[in-house]
């Protein structure tokens, strides 16, 4: 007998998930998407399953605003293995080559470190969701099939030592879009001279949301239990994703047109970019931008109103 089919419903907001480490970003988000029931979602920037912490899930409308978080600065701890050089360069992976390891100091390893912070070039690892004509790296990688990556330009703002003993390095990254922590520390441990991978990694921040109170998967599934009015008290508000922006607040006239795709005059408006858009009610509209002429244009709508 075939199971019952889920009843999906319009779920619209953000839940703020700590990644629990062994699942993949997407198994994550489709398990909260279960137990919600949500018919839409998506989730921004990618964690691998080694990795704990910071997961922003998006929910139905909530889904136009993630692609901006792709866009965010990224904020990590991590701990370097080293000696030892892996597969995949994280403990996921088996190990290839084993190398001693010098005689640490703290000297030594800020004049190592000092060589990664400011912009810098990163060859993306082949175990990577990067796409070489059609197919994802990890794919090709897993078939012994490694291809030629072109280094592209990352900044690493921050890179702090927290820590360290005879085999490995306690880390803190602040960081731009498109870093690869396996590769940053793959690369620290070469120019130590005996190799590292990362052995726990945890996002910490992620544009906007700096150290957040995250919930975890746990107490999702327990809270589900009591039925989704309880589980939707996690959800946050979409624009909260967007706290960086400038914020725009109009009237009923200018909400009427901008919302029909107009765009509006608003006076003494001054703003490059985009800006956070709210409605007469302070109902969250979307993003807008304004045009070469003065006028501000809407740029990413929401259908729901708060």
């Amino acid at each position: 007998m075939s199971k019952p089919k889920i009843q999906r419903r319009d779920v619209h907001g953000l839940i703020l998930l700590d990644k629990p480490r062994g699942l993949s970003s997407n198994q994550a988000l489709q398990r909260v998407k279960y137990l919600l029931r949500a018919r839409k979602a998506g989730h921004t920037g990618s964690l691998d399953p080694l990795a704990t912490g910071l997961l922003p899930l998006c929910f139905g409308e909530a889904t136009k605003v993630s692609g901006l978080l792709l866009e965010a600065n990224k904020h990590y701890q991590t701990t370097c293995r080293l000696g030892e050089i892996t597969r995949t360069a994280d403990a996921e992976g088996e190990v290839i080559e084993r190398h001693p390891i010098p005689t640490l100091d703290e000297a030594l390893i800020e004049r190592v470190l000092a060589q990664f912070r400011g912009p810098i070039d990163q060859v993306p690892p082949m175990y990577s969701a990067l796409k070489h004509e059609g197919q994802r790296l990890y794919r090709l990688a897993r078939q012994g099939t490694e291809v030629e990556r072109q280094p592209r330009q990352v900044t690493i703002h921050e890179l702090t030592l927290t820590g360290f003993d005879d085999q490995s390095l306690s880390l803190e990254v602040r960081c731009s879009k498109g870093t690869y922590i396996r590769t940053l520390v793959e690369d620290i441990g070469k120019a130590l001279g005996c190799g590292a991978h990362v052995s726990a990694l945890r996002r910490l921040g992620l544009g906007p949301f700096e150290q957040p109170l995250m919930c975890t998967m746990t107490e999702l599934e327990r809270c589900a239990e009591a039925g989704e009015a309880a589980l939707d008290v996690y959800l946050q508000p979409m624009d909260l994703a967007l706290q960086d922006l400038p914020e725009v607040h109009l009237d009923a006239d200018s909400t009427h047109y901008l919302t029909q795709g107009q765009a509006v005059f608003v006076p003494g408006l001054l703003q490059s970019g985009l800006i956070r858009l709210y409605g007469p009610k302070e109902e969250f509209l979307g993003v807008g931008h304004q045009l070469d002429d003065g006028r501000l244009a809407p740029k990413r709508l929401m259908r729901v109103m708060h």
